[in-house]
């Protein structure tokens, strides 16, 4: 059985027995003895003790901490890890990392940007009497069709009209758009 001994500096050292010419009162050799031994001092010099040791090998894994909430939880996390410290305990294992797996491949940019229906993009046609048909009626005219020609059609606003024109036709659909000024007025034609 290990035998801990701790020194003015709050440094714990591990012991095969009760080494020659030590002050027993400094030593402890379980959870309860510790606890004891800790008993008259201020919770400041419990947290001292556990930085002292906190983030230096082989208790890497141990956190420093500010303060503790109660002696007695101070107390079993300091005997915690002082166990490691003990020449008779098993050596505990290495942590072994998982495998890496390969990631899931997502889906390629080809595949995510076609979000249309099946024919839709073939076809390029709208449900008849819907807002999309008469839009496309407009857009196919030899002239186009203006921004405001679309609005008033639609009752859209004009950045849904652009959203429109970008999203749902060109990317969508697939469709030929050109758009262009002509007399101040921006102007959309489908080029097929």
């Amino acid at each position: 059985m290990s035998t801990f001994t701790i020194d003015s500096n709050n440094n714990i050292t591990a012991h095969a027995g009760l080494p020659v010419g030590s002050d027993e009162s400094q030593s402890f050799t379980n959870q309860k003895e510790l606890a004891k031994l800790t008993a008259e001092w201020p919770i400041s010099q419990l947290v001292e003790t556990w930085n002292s040791f906190a983030g230096v090998a082989p208790f890497d894994d141990l956190k420093p901490v500010k303060k503790f909430t109660d002696r007695k939880g101070a107390v079993v996390r300091i005997w915690k890890a002082v166990e490691r410290l003990s020449p008779d305990a098993a050596q505990l294992a290495e942590p072994v990392a998982p495998a890496k797996r390969k990631p899931k491949k997502s889906p390629s940019k080809d595949k995510r940007r076609d979000t249309a229906r099946p024919g839709a993009k073939l076809a390029g046609k709208a449900r008849d009497g819907s807002k999309k048909a008469e839009v496309l009626q407009l857009m196919r005219r030899k002239s186009g069709a203006t921004l405001a020609e679309i609005m008033k059609l639609t009752d859209w606003q004009p950045h849904t009209v652009r959203g429109f024109v970008s999203g749902t036709l060109i990317k969508k659909l697939g469709l030929k758009v050109e758009s262009f000024r002509d007399d101040k007025e921006r102007r959309y034609r489908i080029t097929e």
